[in-house]
């Protein structure tokens, strides 16, 4: 029986802030409570998260539209816009998007919740920082930790007050610190912990990450010239058992975004690969999140390519999030190559996926787009109309299984283990006091 550590919050928009709750469900008796809509929350606080979502899923997809939708959204996208690193300079004046939430909250958003919470004093963990917000506002009487779900984050993450939060934040690296500390938080409120990854996907010992790695480099170096010409790398890092030449064919997962956006990027896919589907050359996963439009589309597009499902692709969709997680984090395992846009999705390199990157939807995945490339684990995506032509090329010239390696050797894999242990030492630290 799971005891509960932790009150674990997150937002029902799109699944990054969700996702990145999911690995730490262990500490929180296997629940993730969501500020758009908890039990009991009222009329007007749901109504206000509803029009909120609703706006930005219609922005999101009005960018395809010539014109006016690149317009609009850029005018969204200015209000949570993440300003260039360099130079190293005070940017801890409040935004606009964090007036505008704090408008809301002093009218008592999340107020209900956090007095509902107050009884148990446990630490407060939230993926979304409008949550953060609420419990320190309304005086949440636990301590508060916020995690960034992206490579950077603009200054709607940090504190109205950054010199008096008493806020933590559990960000994803070194360069992510020094962010926040242009936002004016205190140093000792920042902890560089990782992204929280799934457990199910690593393991304590990260033998599960090495197992399903071993098998994907066989896959990724068909003739085995990497694994040669690195033998020594490969050897130290304990790969040396994928010496074998792969008889699999190579296994593609390509996952939409919470909006439903690029969807048809999936639909070209499976088009212009259908021939090596049929021969049991490439295997594809179109990953349909909890979006039953989305899956009845790709269903739609596999019938119309005389493709069967269940048999060289697959749909994975589950109509609750969490249950879409685990079959995710599933696929995962048996995937090779993750195709999707720069989201938080993004972190998922460190398990030696290489990422083929689709067009960034806002500034916070221009960001991670840039992360991906400079950690050479994401490619851009050529033009997927010519998927056919060019993945045979990448496969060929050994970019994929250098993107894999790259991602697996600079990226962080612990981020979940190190949070846990993080909370484990400082509720022992409070008890003590």
């Amino acid at each position: 029986m799971l005891v509960k550590r932790i009150n674990l919050i997150a937002a029902d928009m799109g699944y990054g802030h969700q996702r990145a709750a999911y690995p730490l469900m262990n500490l929180s008796a296997g629940e993730i409570i969501t500020i758009n809509n908890y039990e009991g929350i009222p009329d007007w606080e749901k109504k206000y998260w509803f029009n909120s979502l609703r706006s930005y899923e219609r922005i999101s997809r009005l960018k395809k539209v010539p014109f006016l939708g690149a317009v609009v959204f850029e005018v969204m996208d200015a209000f949570q816009k993440i300003l260039p690193f360099y130079p190293f300079r005070d940017l801890s004046r409040p935004t606009t998007q964090q007036k505008y939430f704090y408008k809301f909250i002093k009218k008592g958003l999340g107020k209900k919740l956090i007095e509902e919470l107050n009884e148990t004093k446990l630490p407060f963990i939230t993926t979304f920082f409008v949550a953060a917000y609420i419990a320190e506002y309304h005086n949440y009487q636990g301590d508060i930790y916020c995690i960034i779900c992206d490579t950077d984050a603009s200054r709607a993450w940090a504190p109205l007050n950054p010199q008096t939060s008493r806020t933590k934040f559990l960000v994803p690296s070194d360069k992510v610190k020094e962010r926040f500390l242009m936002y004016g938080v205190k140093s000792e409120n920042i902890i560089v912990s990782g992204f929280p990854l799934p457990q199910e996907n690593i393991g304590v010992e990260k033998e599960i990450l090495l197992t399903d790695l071993v098998r994907r480099l066989r896959v990724l170096d068909p003739k085995k010239e990497y694994r040669v010409h690195y033998e020594f790398l490969v050897k130290s890092l304990k790969l040396n058992n994928s010496s074998a030449i792969s008889q699999q064919p190579l296994t593609i997962t390509f996952a939409v975004g919470g909006a439903g956006a690029q969807k048809e990027i999936g639909a070209t896919i499976i088009n212009k690969l259908a021939a090596k589907i049929k021969n049991k050359e490439v295997v594809v996963n179109l990953v349909a999140g909890n979006r039953l439009e989305v899956k009845t589309y790709f269903a739609e597009q596999i019938k119309n390519n005389k493709l069967k499902e269940g048999s060289g692709v697959k749909i994975i969709f589950a109509p609750d999030k969490i249950e879409y997680f685990k079959k995710f984090n599933q696929c995962l395992r048996e995937t090779d190559l993750l195709w999707t846009k720069p989201s938080e999705l993004s972190f998922y390199c460190a398990l030696g996926l290489p990422i083929i990157m689709a067009t960034p939807v806002g500034s916070q995945e221009d960001f991670n787009r840039e992360w991906l490339l400079a950690n050479g684990a994401g490619i851009d995506s050529p033009e997927p109309e010519y998927v056919n032509e060019w993945l045979p090329d990448l496969l060929e010239s050994g970019r994929l299984i250098r993107a894999a390696v790259n991602g697996f050797l600079n990226a962080e894999q612990m981020g979940a283990y190190n949070i846990e242990k993080l909370l484990k030492k400082e509720v022992k630290t409070t008890i003590k006091k």
